[in-house]
């Protein structure tokens, strides 16, 4: 039972990280491989805000969203420049966030070194007991955390016209137009709002575990893995196969070792890409 109830709350952990993923490649079609370097430079904010300013984490990042933003946007325009504006967004676009992914690892080797970085909370460490059961804040914080921007999200895209736009954007740019919305500002913003989100998938990323430059390239396949086994473009999707993965993962370390969890999980992926192509709420 711990080991499944620690399984939903690493599946918070996995939709937290994974909510940039799914704006970017299940919304807006563009395969952001560098967005894990993205998180990573949330955790890195998360750290600087909570070591030397003494801040909470969750709260550092959030104060760093908008500039994550800002940032995102920029990388937008530079891809859409260079890459889709010329219809060269399969290879050479893969290869410029390929490029960004490493340039963002030297980058932060070069400034933290390769130390592992942690951060310090007064939840961090502490647990409630429910009984036999066992809920640590290091793995509650990040999924509450998780569950409120997801659903913010999802009542942002579903309620308001730029929010609507964003999910139009990819499935008729021709009917968006008519509705007096430019495709290319409706996804300058999108992008920005997946980066921005990367802030706090840093800062829960951070909370759970010391992180380091490298670390980012665990989650490249996984993220990716759990937005294609939602469905593209649907959140709640998203959050199904996140919690799936995360209880698979932790069942299966439990009973048979760490080493076989990342061989499951995918093939768990496997398994449901072979009954259901377009992902458990895919259409």
């Amino acid at each position: 039972m711990n080991a499944i109830l620690s399984g939903l709350l690493l599946g918070g952990f996995y939709a937290a990280v994974s909510i940039g993923v799914a704006i970017s490649f299940g919304m807006l079609d563009i395969v952001n491989i560098a967005h894990p370097a993205f998180i990573l430079l949330g955790s890195y904010a998360a750290f600087i805000g909570n070591t030397v300013f003494g801040i909470d984490p969750i709260l550092a990042a959030i104060i760093a969203m908008p500039l994550f933003y800002l940032l995102g946007m920029l990388v937008y325009q530079v891809y859409y420049v260079a890459f889709e504006r010329r219809d060269d967004q399969s290879l050479r676009g893969l290869s410029f966030f390929f490029g960004l992914l490493f340039i963002t690892e030297v980058t932060l080797v070069m400034i933290f070194g390769v130390d592992y970085r942690l951060v310090q909370a007064s939840y961090i460490g502490d647990k409630l007991t429910l009984g036999p059961l066992e809920l640590p804040f290091r793995l509650l914080v990040p999924f509450l955390v998780s569950m409120i921007t997801v659903v913010g999200l999802q009542l942002f895209l579903s309620r308001s016209f730029l929010g609507r736009a964003i999910q139009a954007v990819a499935q008729d740019q021709l009917a968006l137009r008519l509705m007096a919305a430019n495709p290319i500002r409706i996804k300058r913003i999108a992008f920005g709002l997946s980066i921005a989100t990367a802030a706090l998938g840093g800062a829960v990323l951070i909370i759970i575990q010391p992180v380091e430059p490298s670390i980012g390239r665990e989650y490249i396949g996984r993220v990716f893995a759990i937005c294609v086994l939602g469905g593209l473009g649907s959140f709640s999707g998203m959050v199904i196969a996140a919690v799936t993965l995360g209880v698979v993962e932790t069942l299966t370390a439990t009973l048979f070792g760490p080493s076989w969890s990342p061989a499951v999980s995918f093939g768990v992926l496997l398994i449901t890409l072979a009954v259901r192509p377009n992902g458990i709420l895919g259409r």
